[in-house]
């Protein structure tokens, strides 16, 4: 029994370390190389599949910075982490807000959850609230912070943030909505994206509810106050956004 159980530990710490050493191989690899898929456009399409869906797709399309529109990045910066640029990965300010805020009202989940984390969770883990997966989200936000740059973080959650149903990366929504590419999208076209992050499920960009509609013009109304495109030069974000550009895909 001791013998079986020690074989079973030696395993178990096999698979550790080699699905450790996966993921910091991944986490270097993505730094420069185009991200193909995320873990939630994984979990979509398998559970599509299982609830026989078989007319879902998850759809993706892999764009360089510098083929999206500055106003995108200051968008989703606006309406989901204002001191993106400051922090290392957790805004600890927020998550004592939120606790207070769900202690109060049990019934209503507030997130604090910044872009880092969003990325993490999105890229490597599952959706949930347990207590494991947010352990792992914090030590693995904690590690892309150290190996990437803020602008590359961006970056790659613009690719695989979810607008829509099966429709992941900013370049595939502006296609979809707005049949242009991701550089091409305006201040006004950014906020409607940023605006359906929370959930995009429940709300439609093709469809915004007037809940939509007030959120996309308090993320406009942010924009001016950060400063505009000025505000991503201040803050070492720089946007190298082509002027004439077309579809960035891959």
């Amino acid at each position: 029994m001791r013998n079986s159980f020690s074989i079973l530990w030696r395993w178990l710490k096999r698979i550790v370390v080699s699905i450790t050493v996966l993921w910091f191989v991944a986490v270097i690899a993505f730094s420069f190389l185009p991200v193909p898929f995320s873990m939630m456009m994984i979990e979509r399409q398998v559970s599509a599949l299982m609830s026989i869906n078989l007319s879902y797709v998850s759809r993706s399309s892999w764009t360089d910075q510098n083929h999206i529109s500055p106003y995108m990045a200051l968008a989703v910066i606006a309406a989901e982490d204002q001191k993106f640029p400051k922090h290392w990965g957790f805004d600890f300010e927020a998550i004592e807000t939120a606790v207070a805020y769900n202690k109060k009202y049990e019934k209503r989940i507030r997130g604090a959850s910044t872009i880092s984390q969003q990325t993490t969770k999105n890229l490597f883990l599952w959706e949930g609230r347990s207590w494991v997966r947010k352990g792992l989200e914090a030590g693995m936000t904690a590690a892309l912070e150290l190996l990437w740059s803020k602008k590359r973080i961006l970056t790659v959650y613009l690719n695989i943030a979810e607008f829509g149903n099966g429709i992941f990366g900013v370049e595939e929504a502006a296609q979809h909505y707005f049949g242009k590419p991701a550089c091409r999208l305006t201040a006004t076209e950014s906020a409607l994206l940023a605006a359906v992050l929370p959930n995009p499920h429940r709300y439609k960009v093709n469809a915004p509810s007037r809940y939509i509609l007030q959120r996309q013009q308090w993320i406009l109304r942010q924009i001016q106050l950060m400063g505009g495109v000025n505000y991503l030069k201040q803050n070492n974000l720089k946007w190298e956004s082509s002027t004439g550009c077309e579809s960035g895909r891959y």
